[in-house]
């Protein structure tokens, strides 16, 4: 056998040690890696949470503030400008940032924690349990989800913890459904048999047997929230129903720029919201896809 075939087998014999010491969070990240744009927009996402994380320090002026001329157009004092009353720009997008990332995240918790409790309770108790829970996912999925937001949103005073809490109490349906039927087909499983015959108690087999075989499509599942929760905050406010002024968030932001003369004439007034709203998005949405992939037990052996 020639020198160059004994090393290439060598190193696939080296790999393939290498590969059966990972452990599922190393190949998790190794298939993750592949997806270059999740990786571009992961960098992204960091950035830009760590940009709004320590915005009282990179913010260079109070985002609340008159520091400037109203309407200035970006200078070496102020980098994006200055808004219709003299506030920087720059400083508003960062705290901007901030609030729309914690709505985001916060909603995202809330849905996922329902969901997950009522798909886990009807998927595995089944009969009445399932009926009852079924029944009111679909009678909450029945509204059109943009007018259910918009009503609850007009009937509760706005603010930045009401909008948290109607995203989040509206976003788990679509939760819920997955677990139910990820929790279904785990149900009739060996090794969950096996612990009901053994007698170990309920509360083990759902949280220690179940729910960690149904992480994968949850992780998955809530990316699309955290997006959709970022970008219905957005909208609530630049409706002006929900993060209310002087508090700086992307939507109010971008509520200041609905004339002609400002879309026009001061560009730096909405595309600097509308680009961080639409950057996040779109990255936070390729991650998704990506931990798809990653998570996929059908690439396990790859």
């Amino acid at each position: 056998m020639k020198r160059k075939e004994k090393e290439t087998i060598r190193a696939g014999g080296q790999m393939s040690r290498d590969l059966a010491r990972e452990n599922s969070f190393q190949t998790v990240w190794r298939r993750f890696r592949r997806h270059h744009l999740a990786m571009v927009s992961l960098a992204a996402v960091l950035f830009l949470g760590g940009a709004a994380l320590l915005a009282p320090l990179l913010a260079p002026y109070d985002p609340d503030a008159i520091v400037g001329p109203f309407s200035s157009a970006p200078s070496a004092k102020f980098w994006l400008g200055t808004d219709q009353i003299g506030r920087d720009v720059l400083s508003r997008l960062l705290y901007a940032t901030r609030i729309s990332l914690l709505v985001g995240i916060m909603a995202t918790l809330i849905s996922t924690v329902i969901g997950v409790a009522l798909g886990l309770l009807a998927g595995y108790f089944g009969g009445l349990a399932d009926m009852v829970v079924m029944r009111f996912t679909d009678m909450v999925m029945s509204f059109p989800y943009i007018l259910l937001v918009l009503v609850a949103a007009s009937i509760f005073k706005p603010g930045l913890w009401n909008i948290i809490l109607i995203l989040g109490f509206v976003d788990w349906p679509g939760i819920a459904r997955l677990v139910r039927g990820n929790v279904l087909s785990l149900r009739e499983s060996n090794f969950v048999k096996g612990n009901i015959v053994a007698g170990m108690p309920v509360s083990h087999i759902l949280f220690s047997e179940i729910l960690p075989n149904t992480t994968a499509p949850i992780l998955v599942y809530a990316t699309s929230v955290l997006a959709l929760s970022m970008l219905d905050e957005a909208a609530l406010s630049f409706l002006g129903m929900g993060v209310q002024p002087p508090a700086a968030s992307l939507g109010n932001m971008l509520n200041g720029a609905q004339s002609l003369t400002v879309l026009t004439g001061k560009p730096w007034l909405w595309l600097p919201p509308g680009g961080v709203i639409v950057a996040l998005v779109i990255a936070i949405n390729f991650i998704g896809d990506a931990l798809r992939d990653a998570l996929d037990p059908s690439l396990a052996s790859r």
